[in-house]
């Protein structure tokens, strides 16, 4: 068996964009016509030239391959082996991890349904019959009030009620939201200490012991600014406290975990087990969050999960992208004995059902993983042809 083609998908989601606004799929094609598919998270460059790089990796180490080798394949990838005069990148940024990962998922996709199995069954098999998960706080329903959900109490409330009553166990929110920015972490302000420590009070009075909350934070704040925020909120017991800082400096992190109570959970931004061996290592982390369309594909997360077992530390994949990349995370989640809670668009309704031929089940809280080979799921590609990419240039704020 050999990869016969390789074929970027660029989807447009419809309003309200929840996932993003764009999603980036590959499909990957066997010489005897099995197809896997892929996607990548968040590669920092125009999704068509995403696309182009899909084209450009999947055309120097892909085509031709057999994608049973994926170990090979990663690492020639990777360190870009038996490239042009055997250069080699060494460290990889993530638009390249991203890519990586998304061709890494397809070539699992394509091994599951030649071996008429799903992935999970190939790294260990299923030891988790349900998968707890977690939303966003999203409007309620009915609400027209465009109160901002995360920094508005009443609103925060209302929607943290709404998602209980649809069964949800974990609600994840920022109540510094409104203080974020693409600057460096700065010291949040008094008033709004005050207010984001008003919405976590009021989501935890709206739920009681019904829901966990997770404080999802963006590492908005200098690592003073954290510690006094998580003083104020441990008093109403968050399962987590997510990027209480910018991950780059995982010494800061692990201050922060020293000084509060509430766990750090961290991982969307990082990539490969590299750069989650020194979170482990620094303790800085007691839940890691790897987003398998960066990371480094499945069986980098897998690997990652085993480490963290060692610490006694626990994984939450991170999700905020489309279907694909969420059928990835769930095969890991299967397999994995560490394995917290995942993050959900929802109840993986709307366009997240639309574009599968499938949707992913979810019942009371829980996702209950596809017994079906591979990934477990199909895109369905006349909706994907419906919702091409409306190219435009991004611009940056200023």
């Amino acid at each position: 068996m050999k990869v016969a083609a390789v074929q970027p998908l660029v989807v447009s989601t419809p309003p309200p964009h929840r996932g993003g606004r764009h999603w980036v799929f590959v499909k990957l094609t066997t010489d005897d016509g099995v197809v896997g598919v892929g996607e990548v998270y968040k590669a920092p460059f125009h999704p068509l030239t995403v696309a182009k790089m899909i084209e450009d990796v999947g055309e120097t180490y892909v085509l031709g391959s057999d994608p049973f080798q994926i170990e090979r394949l990663w690492r020639s990838v990777y360190y870009g082996e038996g490239y042009e005069s055997h250069d080699h990148h060494q460290h990889p940024d993530h638009a390249l991890t991203g890519v990586l990962s998304a061709l890494e998922m397809a070539c699992w996709d394509i091994v599951g349904k030649a071996l008429n199995q799903p992935i999970y069954n190939l790294l260990g098999g299923r030891y988790h019959d349900t998968l707890r998960s977690y939303t966003y706080l999203w409007p309620a329903p009915g609400d027209t009030s465009r109160r901002p959900t995360h920094t508005d109490p009443d609103a925060a409330a209302a929607s943290a009620r709404a998602h209980v009553e649809e069964g949800f166990t974990a609600l994840k929110f920022d109540p510094l939201i409104d203080v974020m920015g693409n600057r460096d972490p700065r010291e949040p302000p008094l008033d709004r200490l005050d207010n984001a420590e008003a919405v976590v009070r009021a989501v935890r009075e709206a739920v009681g012991n019904r829901a966990d909350i997770l404080i999802g934070t963006h590492g908005q704040s200098t690592t003073s600014g954290t510690i006094r925020f998580a003083r104020r909120i441990e008093q109403y017991d968050p399962l987590w406290f997510e990027e209480p800082v910018p991950p780059e400096n995982r010494d800061e992190m692990a201050r922060v975990a020293r000084a509060t109570t509430i766990p750090v959970a961290t991982g969307e931004r990082l990539a490969t087990k590299f750069e989650f061996r020194e979170l482990l290592e620094k303790q800085a982390a007691a839940i890691l969050q790897m987003a398998l369309g960066r990371v480094g594909g499945i069986l980098e997360a897998r690997k990652i999960a085993g480490m963290a077992e060692a610490y006694y530390a626990q994984i939450a994949p991170h999700l905020y992208c489309g279907p694909i990349e969420a059928a990835a995370n769930i095969q890991v989640d299967t397999c994995s004995p560490n394995f917290l809670i995942q993050e959900s668009i929802g109840r993986f309704d709307g366009f997240h059902a639309e574009i599968l031929k499938e949707p992913i089940q979810w019942e009371n809280g829980h996702i209950i993983p596809p017994t079906k080979p591979g990934l477990g799921v199909e895109l369905n590609e006349e909706v994907v042809a419906a919702h091409p990419y409306r190219s435009g240039r991004r611009r940056a704020r200023r």
